[in-house]
């Protein structure tokens, strides 16, 4: 096994006061051989003009050069790991337990936050005031590998809605660290749907804020569009956690496999039509 390697301003004794009066804020990302976007994921963070923030990396034993693009900003790294894990929720629960802020975000290897988005964020959990709110979320954008924008996602938080699917725009958002005090951590028997688990457990009473903005530029293709993998474990996480009627559950599993088969032969067909022609 490989050993582990780990950095970081905490490990060289660096690391910046927090200033008083404002939430500290812990992005984590969490990758494996992911060096052709890593870099652009880390310098969006780095670039955010937030003062109490701090940037976890957990790698999973990359052998692409991820790990090298690491240690050249390690500088602007609160923390960075690299070792074998067992998937990303793995990588994730590892991550809460490293980080230190008050509220946690996730940003993947080939995402990007928006020039002030933290600060946006950091805004609107003062505005809700004190210990409002438990969860934050915005919208994001799904872009392809070309740049274009693919599509808008991201709805404020609604149990009927979100016991069907997951409504709201995981990238980026903020969980405080009472959720995971409160819930536990991330059930790592899911490849896909761990994240859509973890918010069904918090039920109807999740405090959940949200922000009609784009915070994240998501990247195309990832895990999350794993297509049918997605949809079953959707539906297991809605059975199991979210105790969602077995016949109400697998009417809408149906549906959505109808929905993922439409969109794909939609997709192929405007491949093959020529440009203007629908």
């Amino acid at each position: 096994m490989a050993p582990v390697q780990e950095g970081g301003q905490r490990i060289v004794g660096g690391g910046c006061t927090p200033v008083p009066g404002l939430p500290v804020i812990s992005v984590v990302t969490v990758v494996r051989n992911g060096a052709a976007t890593l870099e652009k994921a880390i310098r969006s963070v780095a670039d955010q003009e937030y003062p109490n923030l701090e940037y976890v990396i957990v790698d999973g034993g990359s052998d692409d050069g991820s790990v090298d693009i690491i240690r050249r900003w390690a500088h602007r790294i609160a923390y960075w790991r690299s070792e074998p894990d067992r998937g990303i929720y793995n990588a994730w629960n590892k991550a809460v337990g490293l980080a230190g802020g008050d509220w946690i975000a996730f940003l993947g290897a080939d995402d990007e936050f928006k020039p002030g988005a933290i600060a946006a964020y950091a805004r609107r959990i003062g505005e809700a005031g004190g210990d409002a709110l438990d969860y934050v979320s915005s919208r994001a954008v799904l872009v392809g590998a070309s740049g274009q924008v693919l599509q808008v996602i991201g709805r404020p938080w609604s149990w009927p809605a979100f016991q069907r699917y997951m409504t709201v725009a995981h990238v980026g958002s903020m969980h405080h660290r009472r959720l995971f005090e409160r819930l536990g951590r991330y059930d790592e028997t899911y490849r896909i749907c761990g994240d859509y688990e973890f918010l069904l457990r918090a039920g109807p009473d999740l405090r959940a804020g949200f922000m009609n903005q784009v915070t994240v530029a998501m990247g195309a293709g990832g895990i999350s569009g794993s297509g049918l993998t997605a949809l079953r474990e959707q539906m297991r996480a809605k059975l199991e956690t979210g105790k969602r009627p077995a016949l109400r559950a697998a009417w809408e599993y149906r549906v959505a496999i109808a929905k993922f088969f439409v969109r794909r032969f939609l997709g192929k067909l405007r491949q093959v039509l020529p440009v203007g022609r629908t």
